[in-house]
């Protein structure tokens, strides 16, 4: 009695199949599962890139502390003149700053324990820049000393972290190129298989493009927004038929 070729083939990809399995090896070759009854084969195809963000946010916090509300409110208005004509001399212009309004509190007025403390009048201030040239901010953010020596005391804003955040606002012209190559690292992982185990790769079945994840460079973890460059991976899941 004469042997089916085709049938020859899938068997030894079952064979392969249930080796690799066993071995491990297959996850990690983007083989994730072979189904005998249906004939077909799911894998997980990978792209990864790092990018560089396009816009940043930088929040330039300011306090000032004294007995006299006169005079705080002065001081920092002279500190925010300062922050202003810092950024200004960096080469921002005045549509990619924004100055908040001052805030100064009696701290006597507090309902509990306000008059315990040895300054009454608590004050600060905010310049936040925006721009699309999160180089020039990253720069700039280094380069604060000559603000610090003329007694400007900054930090202490309640928006998170200090320093420059980093977006990707082109995410989308980013995220198409990724999703292709995503795709072709499916279909080689696919074809791959089913060339060694002497079958034929059929049309697709079904595909699951996943979640483009935006990490930090390093690849350590979630982007918080504080590193300029991002890594972009997405895992995507494809079903092939196997003839």
């Amino acid at each position: 009695m004469s042997s089916n070729p085709r049938s020859i083939g899938f068997i030894a990809a079952l064979v392969i199949a249930t080796g690799v399995a066993a071995g491990g090896f297959a996850v990690g070759q983007g083989l994730e599962r072979f189904r005998t009854g249906d004939r077909s084969v799911t894998v997980k195809g990978l792209a990864e890139k790092e990018v560089q963000s396009d816009y940043a946010i930088w929040t330039l916090s300011f306090r000032r502390a004294g007995a006299d509300f006169g005079s705080v409110q002065r001081t920092l208005a002279d500190d925010r003149d300062r922050v202003v004509a810092f950024l200004k001399g960096l080469g921002f212009t005045e549509a990619e700053i924004e100055v908040r309004p001052l805030q100064v509190q009696d701290a006597y007025a507090r309902e509990y324990g306000g008059n315990q403390q040895p300054l009454r009048f608590q004050g600060q201030g905010q310049v936040l820049v925006k721009s699309a040239k999160p180089q020039t901010v990253e720069a700039a953010a280094l380069a604060v000393d000559p603000l610090i020596q003329a007694g400007v005391q900054l930090g202490g804003g309640n928006d998170g972290p200090p320093g420059p955040r980093y977006q990707l606002r082109g995410f989308n012209e980013i995220k198409a190129p990724l999703l292709a190559e995503a795709t072709r690292n499916a279909r080689d992982q696919a074809q791959k298989f089913a060339a060694e185990s002497g079958a034929t790769l059929g049309p697709l079945r079904s595909a699951n493009q996943g979640v483009i994840q935006i990490g930090s460079s390093d690849g350590q973890g979630f982007d918080d927004g504080s590193s300029r460059l991002k890594r972009l991976r997405v895992v995507s899941t494809f079903e092939y038929a196997i003839e």
